[in-house]
């Protein structure tokens, strides 16, 4: 495994992450509790010792099936959660009030099975809120040990210059990027450079895209799958179509190094986006040991800047 310590912490985190988004049992398909406990516990033995995941992933689902999956091995796991989306009578807010924070923690901690959590983000930021206070509220978590480090989550350049003030305050920022989304590459290079925080990348296969298992032809998803919609650009008309060329220069790329397909598409964000952690959702432990192929070897500089020109 290959490790980094995380910017502004002690923390030293494999740059596999394993994302939560799936436990949350919804949207994803078909998927099974016990596959995801049978994956953590996988994960552990191969060297993640990383796990990222939010209270709003299946409404609390997600931290209870990780919870679930960490017991009696608390101590080999990294956790880090979200707070922010708050969801009432069907309708979806970001609140980053105090009075929220102390709500949300409180209830992940339970269903988490844990006292404490590694690193606190917050999910989606809601300027109602000063950013002062934000901070003070998690400063006061830290102080009585409810966590130990907290970061952010899909914040842009703009919301970045509020943040600049704190500069050290916060250890790392993660947003979707991938070969197949790389709009926010310049927002996670800020995060690094200015900012000093560990940028974070989820969507990391682009909904699973970049995965090499779908075709022009079959891209068809059941209505449990949230990719049935056509919001999720990545598997529908011309979006399609360029995405399937990255995945053909992939294939050629993953024979050369006898890897898997999603392993080099993990690799190359490891390799371009230097000093940065790849979270990847997986529901079962096939998909975690292709993903972990990325791990232990580098593309060529050739093959990186191939990827570069195609994706962009």
């Amino acid at each position: 495994m290959e490790y980094i310590t995380l910017k502004n912490s002690d923390l030293n985190v494999s740059r596999v992450c394993m994302g939560g988004c799936p436990m949350g049992g919804y949207g994803w398909g078909d998927v099974s509790e016990e596959d995801f406990v049978e994956a953590i516990h996988s994960a552990i033995d191969n060297g993640v010792n990383f796990f990222d995941t939010a209270d709003v992933y299946g409404l609390g689902q997600s931290e209870k099936t990780l919870g679930k999956g960490l017991i009696g091995r608390r101590d080999k796991a990294v956790i880090q959660t979200k707070f922010g989306v708050r969801i009432e009578n069907g309708k979806t807010f970001y609140d980053n009030s105090p009075e929220y924070i102390d709500t949300a923690i409180n209830n992940s901690l339970s269903r988490l099975g844990t006292d404490y959590i590694d690193i606190y983000l917050v999910h989606y930021r809601n300027t109602e809120t000063p950013i002062e206070d934000v901070i003070n509220k998690l400063e006061e978590l830290k102080k009585i040990g409810k966590i130990r480090y907290y970061g952010l989550s899909n914040i842009n350049v703009e919301m970045a210059k509020e943040i600049l003030p704190y500069k050290g305050k916060f250890i790392c920022c993660q947003d979707e990027y991938s070969l197949a989304c790389r709009k926010n590459e310049e927002n996670l290079k800020c995060v690094r450079d200015e900012l000093c925080m560990t940028p974070m990348t989820w969507g990391s296969l682009g909904q699973g895209i970049l995965s090499g298992k779908y075709t022009k032809d079959n891209v068809n998803f059941g209505a449990d799958d949230r990719r049935s919609r056509d919001i999720y650009v990545n598997f529908y008309g011309e979006k399609l179509e360029k995405n399937l060329k990255i995945v053909e220069a992939l294939k050629e790329i993953a024979n050369n190094h006898n890897k898997t397909i999603p392993s080099c598409a993990i690799r190359f964000i490891l390799d371009y986006l230097t000093d940065s952690v790849v979270i990847v959702g997986v529901k079962r432990i096939a998909q975690l040991m292709s993903n972990l192929e990325a791990i232990g070897w580098n593309l060529t500089n050739d093959e990186i800047d191939y990827l570069d020109r195609i994706s962009k």
